[in-house]
C-alpha cells in the first residue's frame, strides 16, 4: 500500500535523476546479446569446433571478447558464499585405504605437532616441566626437596629422642615396681 500523498506514480524520492537509454546503447546491447547467444550455441554444438567457427564468423577478437564475457558470467553465477562452499554428498561412500597401526602412530605424531595451538603447546610444555621438577624433587636435587629432607631429619631426631625418654621412664618405673615387690 503506497504511503499517503504520493499518488499513483510508483513513489520514489523527488531528487533522483532520470536515466534514458540512447538508441546507440540499445543497439550495442542487442548486438552484444546476439554475440553471446551465438557463442553459447557454438559452445554447446561444436565443442572443439570453436576455433573454426570463429574464423568463419570474421575476426577472432570478437570471439575472444565473447569468451571473456562468458567468464564474467560464470563469476557472476557464484553469489555470496556459494562459490566458497563445496557441496558434498553425505551419502557417497568414500574408499579410504586401511592403515596399519605403525602408519597410524607415525601419522598421529606428525599431525599432532603442527596442529597444536599456542595454548596446547604451552600446556604440554608446562606438564613436561612439572614432571621434570618432580623427578628432580624425588632425587633431592631441588632446594625445596633439601628443605623438606632437613625438616624430616629434625622431626625424626625429635621422635627418636621422645622414644628414648619413654623407654627410660618405663625402665625406671619397672625398676621401682621391682624394688617395691622385693620389700
Amino acid at each position: 500500500m503506497p504511503p499517503k500523498g504520493k499518488g499513483r506514480g510508483g513513489g520514489g524520492h523527488k531528487g533522483h535523476r532520470r536515466h534514458f537509454t540512447t538508441p546507440e546503447e540499445v543497439a550495442a546491447q542487442q548486438e552484444k546479446e546476439e554475440k553471446e547467444r551465438q557463442w553459447r550455441e557454438r559452445r554447446n554444438d561444436g565443442g572443439d569446433d570453436d576455433e573454426e567457427d570463429g574464423v568463419k564468423s570474421g575476426s577472432s577478437s570478437e570471439d575472444g571478447s565473447s569468451e571473456e564475457s562468458s567468464g564474467e558470467e560464470e563469476a557472476k553465477k557464484a553469489k555470496g558464499v556459494e562459490g566458497l562452499i563445496e557441496i558434498e554428498n553425505p551419502n557417497r561412500a568414500l574408499h579410504k585405504p586401511k592403515k596399519t597401526s605403525a602408519q597410524v602412530v607415525t601419522d598421529k605424531e606428525q599431525a599432532a605437532a603442527p596442529q597444536l595451538s599456542r595454548r596446547e603447546r604451552e600446556e604440554i610444555e608446562k606438564q613436561r616441566n612439572k614432571a621434570h621438577y618432580e623427578k628432580l624433587h624425588a632425587a633431592g636435587l631441588t632446594e625445596q626437596a633439601r628443605a623438606d629432607l632437613a625438616r624430616l631429619a629434625i622431626i625424626r631426631k625429635q621422635r627418636e629422642e621422645q622414644a628414648r625418654k619413654k623407654a627410660e621412664e618405663k625402665r625406671l618405673a619397672d625398676a621401682k615396681a621391682a624394688a617395691a615387690a622385693k620389700k
